[in-house]
C-alpha cells in the first residue's frame, strides 16, 4: 500500500463515508489545523489516491433498480479490436463497471438499468455493435446484499 500515515487513512476513510465534509471538519476529526490538513489532501490528490470525490445515487429511488452481470467470450484478441470494444462498452451509460477477465469468459460487466425490457433494449445495442462476439451471458441480481465503494484503508 502506498506511503501513508494513520491520519492520511483516516482522511481517506472520513472521505469515502462522506465527501461533502468541510476541511475545518476533517481538520478537527484527524487534530490538524487547517492548513496541514488541506496540504495532505493536496498530497493525496496530487498523487493520485484521492481521484475525485462524488454523489452516490440511488438506483432504486431513480428507477434503475435491475442489475445484470453480463460476461463475454470473443474470438478476436486483436489490440485494434480491443480497443474498439473497450471505446464502444464504455460509451454506454448503462455499464457501471467493465473487467477484462482470467477464466472462462474474457470480459465481464455489470449493467444498471429499469427492468427486463431495458436490458434487453441494452442486449440487443452491445451484440449489434460489437462484431466477433462469440458468447454472450447474462445473470441477474435478486437482491442486493452488500454494497460499498469504501477501499478498506
Amino acid at each position: 500500500m502506498a506511503d501513508l500515515d494513520k491520519t492520511d487513512r483516516t482522511l481517506l476513510r472520513l472521505l469515502q463515508q462522506d465527501g461533502t465534509l468541510a476541511l475545518a471538519e476533517l481538520a478537527e476529526a484527524v487534530n490538524l489545523t487547517t492548513t496541514p490538513c488541506w496540504k495532505r489532501l493536496k498530497r493525496l490528490e496530487e498523487s493520485g489516491i484521492l481521484r475525485q470525490r462524488v454523489a452516490l445515487l440511488d438506483p432504486v429511488k431513480l428507477g434503475l433498480s435491475f442489475t445484470a452481470f453480463v460476461q463475454i467470450k470473443t474470438s478476436n484478441h486483436s489490440k485494434e479490436w480491443y480497443h474498439k470494444f473497450v471505446d464502444t462498452v464504455s460509451d454506454f451509460p448503462e455499464v457501471m463497471e467493465f473487467y477484462r477477465m482470467a477464466g472462462e469468459y474474457d470480459y465481464m460487466m455489470k449493467v444498471q438499468v429499469a427492468d427486463m425490457s431495458a436490458f434487453d433494449q441494452f442486449y440487443k445495442k452491445l451484440v449489434n455493435s460489437i462484431e466477433g462476439l462469440t458468447n454472450v451471458t447474462s445473470t441477474f441480481a435478486m437482491e442486493p446484499l452488500k454494497y460499498t465503494t469504501a477501499l478498506p484503508v
